[in-house]
């Protein structure tokens, strides 16, 4: 009896362990979405909308979902300390939100080169870093879709599988 208890936890651990990081697979191509989209309503409240950044940052926050949306908060309570630059601004909200989302070191990369140039141009040269910066993220989940499509069954399967194999190995 408490071998077929544990059996059954060590298949239950390894098949969850398996669903969570097709999780994480999945959720990746949607939080590059949710980015695009973000910097996409950021383009418009610099260009037609006139808006400061931090006004533009806290409408967004609340806009996107989160962890994308904390993003944008943590950019935005920065800003209205005062005490920074914008740069630093950009920075220290993508760090602060930066691990509980599903993206990697490249979006980061892409994010951070985006805030290097944030508020420093005029409206039409920022709109041009933003459809430079939309375009990186394209690309990037596109290749996040792939992995997905690639790896989510098979790694929903090896959880399950090697379950059974140390329940097979253990009996």
């Amino acid at each position: 009896m408490l071998k077929l208890v544990g059996a059954i936890l060590i298949l239950l651990s390894t098949t969850w362990a398996g669903f969570e990081f097709s999780r994480s697979l999945s959720e990746r191509p949607r939080q590059l979405r949710w980015v695009k989209n973000a910097l996409q309503t950021l383009e418009a409240e610099i260009m037609f909308g006139h808006t400061h950044l931090d006004v533009a940052a806290k409408r967004i926050s609340t806009q996107v979902p989160k962890p994308i949306g904390w993003i944008f908060h943590c950019f935005s309570e920065n800003l209205q300390s005062g005490d920074t630059t914008v740069k630093e601004a950009w920075k220290s909200g993508l760090d602060e939100a930066w691990k509980l989302t599903a993206l990697k070191q490249r979006e980061y990369e892409v994010l951070l080169q985006f805030g290097e140039n944030l508020g420093k141009h005029d409206r039409y040269t920022q709109q041009n870093q933003i459809m430079l910066t939309l375009t990186h993220l394209e690309q990037e989940e596109e290749e996040a879709r792939d992995q997905q499509q690639k790896y989510e069954k098979m790694v929903k399967s090896l959880g399950v599988l090697s379950g059974l194999l140390l329940v097979v190995l253990l009996m």
